[in-house]
């Protein structure tokens, strides 16, 4: 448990910004599952403009410290080679 006024406030932070990031991780994994299932069906034009509208999402969960670079990096990388197979 807390004890110092500082450590209080750092568990109060925490707890903000963990909901934060749970919900900006929420949000890029239903971009994702959207990329997913347009690959599924096999419409190309859906599954691009899925992995298109996808990409922005990761990058900026990248920059908010949510994914790593390379995670978010490769998983990209996968996707569009998904989309490149459905040609």
């Amino acid at each position: 448990m807390a004890n110092t006024p500082q450590s209080k406030k750092r568990a109060r932070q925490n707890e903000r910004r963990a909901a934060v990031n749970k919900a900006r991780r929420s949000r890029i994994r239903t971009f994702l599952r959207t990329a997913e299932e347009a690959i599924a069906s096999g419409d190309k034009d859906a599954a691009a403009n899925a992995v298109r509208a996808a990409e922005p999402e990761l990058m900026r969960g990248v920059t908010k410290g949510v994914f790593h670079k390379n995670t978010a990096s490769r998983k990209m990388s996968r996707l569009v080679a998904r989309v490149k197979a459905l040609g």
